[in-house]
């Protein structure tokens, strides 16, 4: 019997593979492992052989407590957490961890300070007015986003600072994790697992899935817990982080389909080496993609060189008149997703964990042999 279902496993796979023959280069929802896309789309229909769909499932359920406790627990492997964090499984997406985070660590006298990088920083500095102060430390704003600030100082009245880690948008990333004695606070949205960072800096970690864990449904939430509870004020049931630890992420029913495919990525990411494993092979794959571009006379990048992102790949035609061309040839070639983001224009490529290679390469065939007329 395991023979059998290893080899319709591999049926599966492979039928799998020869159905998707675009080259996905979305933002998000992002592409997802081939082979996490099998076993999610066989626990639709029966999960585990037990004759009802996960879908259909109760989440009080063993099967489903079991495996979300089993992705909790990858999640500490994978970052060597401790017991001092919680890790939650949350709805709302990053958008609400915007409010979320002040209106659970700041009082209405302290000050949050935030370096805005990017839309989605802009965003999460405009609720933080809600809960307590804010002061914007530093901007790439006037340049359209497309570097990091440098040579900036956390004030010693700040509660904590906040960064966007990596710049879903505009393609830059921080390469290196600020040290700072107030607490630190991060949006990894479109970076988590791609690259080897000491979690233990941060007090405050948040991640929407659909960039380079799961589907959309879930948002990835990981907290020391000590920095709970120190607030003046009444925080709606649903909205505090305690809540939810001490119901391990079920107070309510949980977005229980999105977070077992998250535990099938999580799955795949330890069964490829893990995160150090993963980063090489990311570092590769950009690699690739901005050598071609600085080599390219076609096109040109758009963030600076020292901040470029590991994730998200932002270009245009050095000619703008040659950029619905090089669209057309993209989309007529199997290639999706490429279009920039409407701030920056352009293209924009996103090579997320389960981006493989080849594509990349592909994306590089096609710009090497475009020519425009």
């Amino acid at each position: 019997m395991e023979v059998i279902k290893k080899e319709q496993d591999e049926a599966l796979l492979k039928q799998s593979q020869k159905n998707m023959k675009i080259h996905n280069f979305s933002a998000g929802p992002a592409i997802l492992p081939d082979s996490v896309i099998v076993e999610a789309s066989k626990a639709v229909e029966n999960y585990e052989g037990k004759g009802l769909s996960l879908l259909e499932m109760s989440h009080r359920s063993k099967e489903v407590a079991g495996f979300m406790d089993e992705a909790e627990s990858l999640v500490r492997q994978l970052l060597n957490l401790g017991d001092d964090y919680a890790v939650l499984f949350l709805t709302g997406g990053a958008s609400s961890q915007f409010f979320m985070a002040p209106m659970n660590l700041l009082n209405e006298n302290e000050k949050g300070c935030y370096i805005d990088t990017g839309a989605w920083s802009a965003k999460a500095i405009k609720e933080v007015s809600n809960f307590g102060h804010v002061e914007v430390l530093a901007t790439s704003k006037e340049t359209t986003y497309n570097y990091i600030p440098k040579n900036w100082t956390v004030p010693s009245d700040a509660k904590y600072l906040h960064i966007t880690s990596n710049n879903t948008i505009y393609g830059t990333q921080f390469h290196d994790i600020p040290n700072t004695d107030a607490l630190l606070i991060a949006d990894m949205s479109s970076e988590i697992f791609s690259r080897e960072i000491d979690a233990n800096k941060f007090d405050l970690i948040y991640a929407g899935a659909q960039k380079n864990l799961g589907p959309a449904g879930t948002t990835l939430v990981i907290v020391r817990k000590e920095i709970l509870g120190q607030v003046q004020r009444n925080i709606p049931t649903m909205l505090d982080y305690r809540t939810h630890i001490s119901k391990n992420s079920s107070f309510n029913t949980p977005p229980v389909y999105p977070i077992y495919v998250c535990l099938l990525t999580l799955r795949w990411l330890q069964a490829k080496g893990g995160i150090k494993a993963m980063e090489a092979h990311n570092k590769k794959k950009a690699a690739l993609l901005y050598d071609e571009i600085d080599r390219n006379s076609f096109f040109k990048g758009t963030a600076a060189i020292e901040d470029r992102s590991l994730m998200n790949v932002p270009f245009v035609a050095d000619n703008p008149a040659h950029e619905a061309a090089f669209m057309e040839y993209c989309t007529a070639n199997g290639v999706s997703g490429i279009k920039g983001h409407r701030s920056v224009g352009g293209f924009r490529a996103s090579i997320y964990n389960a981006m493989p290679v080849s594509s990349i390469e592909f994306l590089v065939s096609l710009m090497q042999n475009f020519k425009p007329e």
